[in-house]
């Protein structure tokens, strides 16, 4: 399945748990075959955390700029 788009989220900036519940907020409302990517000051461990209770595929690496991405695929 290819994407049909990208959301790409700059979440620098904004503290905790703002990145995060954009993200959640994101993913409930974000059509199956969306990529989510989210640029991070942090490593986004709690989000990480419950992205794998709820099963839901994600890479998380580090930005060659500094700071996080946060890849999501949507519908996978």
């Amino acid at each position: 399945m290819s994407p049909t788009s990208i959301n790409r989220l700059d979440l620098r900036g904004l503290e905790p748990p703002e990145p995060m519940t954009r993200i959640l907020e994101g993913l409930t409302t974000a059509p199956n075959g969306t990529i989510l990517e989210a640029r991070l000051e942090r490593r986004p461990m709690f989000l990480i955390e419950e992205l794998n209770r709820r099963g839901q595929n994600h890479a998380c690496e580090p930005h060659p700029e500094g700071g996080w991405r946060l890849t999501i695929p949507i519908g996978t």
